[in-house]
């Protein structure tokens, strides 16, 4: 793996990306596609809990959400991942046995990444002796953002040898990059550096996933792919709460890489709020009859 000639990175052109992606909210979805488009989006959702009051009971009460969306609609698929600290790890993991769920952890001080190396990987070794299957680390943006893109190439590259097994998603925190050209450029070292993944945001940061970042996001993608034949993941996180803008991302996904991404290995959502709308909006297709969220657990 080598730092790969940012010279090369394409110019991002902003107008003609806007245009191009406010296209992709006009799409007219058939009745019978937007039911199989909501299962796929579901299956793609990462339930999340992020917060310093979580508890293992709190952690116990997502696993179980995960497993039993909702019993009164039939054919639902599971989420893809629960995603958790590391603390939280190895209740999630014996929650989750025999469910096909992964369990996800973030690592490398989330959300800051504001440590040293050795704690990075001390945390992020830590997450996977615990259980976790992937790991989402946040890239080094005050490094990026002065130019030190070897630094946070190094960085990348070591987290992903620390992670063994486990899938690697790297997070970009896109709000604090300030332009779609450094998207771009972040892209690029994350994935030459060894990324399975590369992710929008922590969710802690506004703006988290918006449609023109994961745009340049996956036309990064697709270029990686054509350069060296291999598939890199998306995840777009933070902000997608409402089943319609589920259906505008993969609408996006389809017509910018095609059917081999329009999968849970390779496409995930995180947004946890985004499963209680997706289950509304079925269970309204079911019934005929809109549910309160209430109606839903938050957690």
């Amino acid at each position: 793996m080598t730092l790969p000639d940012l010279s090369k990175t394409p110019k991002i052109d902003k107008v003609g990306v806007h245009e191009r992606t406010n296209r992709f909210c006009t799409r007219s979805i058939k009745t019978s596609a937007k039911q199989m488009g909501l299962h796929l989006a579901l299956s793609m959702i990462d339930l999340t809990t992020l917060e310093g009051r979580d508890t293992p009971e709190k952690v116990k009460q997502l696993c179980y959400k995960a497993r039993h969306l909702d019993d009164s609609i039939q054919g639902l698929p599971n989420v893809a991942a629960v995603c958790v600290y590391p603390t939280l790890v190895g209740v999630a993991k014996k929650e989750l046995i025999g469910s096909g769920i992964k369990v996800a952890s973030v690592a490398t001080a989330f959300p800051s990444g504001q440590s040293t190396l050795e704690v990075k990987l001390n945390d992020t070794k830590y997450a996977v002796a615990e259980g976790a299957d992937e790991v989402d680390m946040v890239i080094s943006r005050g490094k990026f953002l002065q130019g030190e893109y070897n630094f946070v190439f190094d960085e990348i590259a070591a987290v992903k040898q620390a992670c063994g097994k486990a899938h690697l998603k790297v997070i970009l925190e896109t709000g604090e990059l300030e332009t779609l050209d450094n998207v771009r450029k972040a892209s690029d070292i994350a994935m030459h550096a060894g990324a399975d993944f590369i992710k929008t945001s922590t969710g802690k940061i506004s703006p988290a996933a918006t449609m023109p970042v994961v745009f340049v996001m996956l036309n990064a993608i697709k270029d990686f792919y054509k350069e060296t034949g291999i598939k890199i993941g998306m995840k777009p996180a933070g902000g997608i709460s409402t089943a319609k803008k589920s259906l505008q991302y993969l609408v996006m996904l389809k017509e910018t890489l095609g059917d081999e991404w329009m999968n849970k290995d390779l496409f995930r959502f995180g947004a946890s709020s985004l499963a209680n709308d997706i289950l509304m909006q079925l269970k309204k297709q079911e019934t005929g009859i809109y549910q309160s969220l209430d109606y839903f657990s938050k957690d």
